[in-house]
């Protein structure tokens, strides 16, 4: 399996993720939307699919060699997938239990894999105006409300409080296990792939997630946290989160934290 040479404009893809954040706000914002089922029981909304399809006609434009996994279209076959080298995967409404909360923890994650490495990840959260960018080789940025800055994990520093970022619909018995080891802590609870975020711009020191994922929610933030100066790690022996290496698309648990100095 080859890995395909990379040149690929990540600002037309930032601008890939504000216009799908923009075609989800059409219909966040009408009084009432329709709901139906996904196979796995959760939310789905017409949003949902809006996002899928103004995304994968904009990547088929910018890079049409490129295939492209979401899990709007997650029934692709792993003999299929097995030969991928190089290929976008995405979610078009990360945090679906927030959209239909209403509460804006919610985004649109479109990632680059590489060799089994998320190299690029773009994290929209449209009603929040805010971009996460992470490219491998370069500073992770967030853009505000038009700003932009650099991001860094931070280390956390002896007796103080862990900052740590929970999910708002997912905690469970393993992760107050965790919390009960790990001495004083602050817990931020969060939806969607911003709990990565969190900590890749130093808002908190470690997202433990000890629960089910798939590969399409964490694929994008992933890189945003690299690029920081974190890491993705799986929770039983240490090593990294890879992504196309199986058939399933699950993720086994893992932790988000800065790399050890």
């Amino acid at each position: 399996m080859q890995a395909v040479k990379l040149d690929i404009d990540i600002e037309a893809i930032v601008a890939v993720a504000i216009d799908a954040g923009k075609e989800i706000l059409k219909i966040y914002q009408m009084d009432d939307f329709g709901k139906s089922k996904k196979l796995d029981s959760s939310p789905l909304t017409e949003a949902d699919i809006a996002s899928h399809n103004l995304i994968t006609r904009q990547l088929q434009v910018l890079a049409p060699d490129i295939p492209i996994l979401s899990e709007e279209s997650a029934d692709i076959s792993w003999d299929v997938r097995k030969g991928w080298g190089c290929y976008w995967l995405i979610d078009p409404l990360d945090g679906t239990k927030e959209f239909i909360k209403r509460n804006g923890e919610f985004t649109v994650n479109i990632a680059l894999i590489d060799n089994h490495e998320s190299v690029i990840g773009v994290v929209h959260a449209p009603v929040l105006d805010v971009t996460w960018i992470g490219v491998k080789g370069l500073p992770a940025r967030k853009i505000q409300a038009g700003e932009q800055q650099e991001i860094h994990v931070k280390h956390h520093k002896d007796g103080e409080p862990w900052k740590v970022v929970g999910s708002r619909t997912h905690a469970g018995d393993s992760l107050n296990a965790f919390l009960k080891n790990l001495g004083d802590y602050e817990l931020i609870s969060m939806g969607s792939s911003i709990k990565l975020c969190l900590v890749a711009e130093g808002k908190a020191d470690i997202y433990p997630r000890l629960g089910l994922t798939s590969e399409w929610d964490t694929a994008a933030a992933h890189a945003v946290v690299e690029a920081a100066g974190g890491e993705v790690i799986i929770a039983e022996n240490g090593q990294p989160l890879l992504y196309n290496t199986k058939d399933s698309l699950l993720n086994p648990h893992f932790l988000v934290q800065p790399v050890e100095k």
